[in-house]
């Protein structure tokens, strides 16, 4: 193999590795390509996230006012029955005092 050879059976290796390059790039553009439908559709979805990030935001605040209504609504029973049983334990003093009172005075 001589000098002319050589570089003529290397130009067309280079020209083979270059067409299967190209033909690699075509082909993988080709099915990686975005359509206008998958737009749309990508377009559609973060709608409805955008929308249901919005619905999830408002359901969390209507939980924390609910729950800041019954942890209120709590805190008033509680301090209704504190005073209920406050005011039972003072009846029973007072009717324990009354018994004493009228025992007292029937002897």
């Amino acid at each position: 193999m001589n000098r002319t050879e050589f570089i003529i059976a290397t130009a067309i290796i280079l020209f083979v590795a270059f067409c299967l390059g190209w033909f690699c790039s075509w082909l993988v553009n080709r099915f990686t390509r975005v359509t206008k439908a998958d737009v749309g559709e990508l377009d559609k979805m973060a709608q409805a996230l955008h929308e249901a990030e919005e619905t999830r935001d408002q359901a969390i605040t209507y939980l924390q006012q609910r729950e800041a209504e019954m942890t209120n609504q709590h805190a008033q029973t509680e301090a209704e029955l504190r005073a209920a049983m406050d005011g039972l334990r003072e009846a029973r003093r007072e009717a324990e005092e009354l018994r004493t009172y009228v025992d007292r005075q029937s002897i």
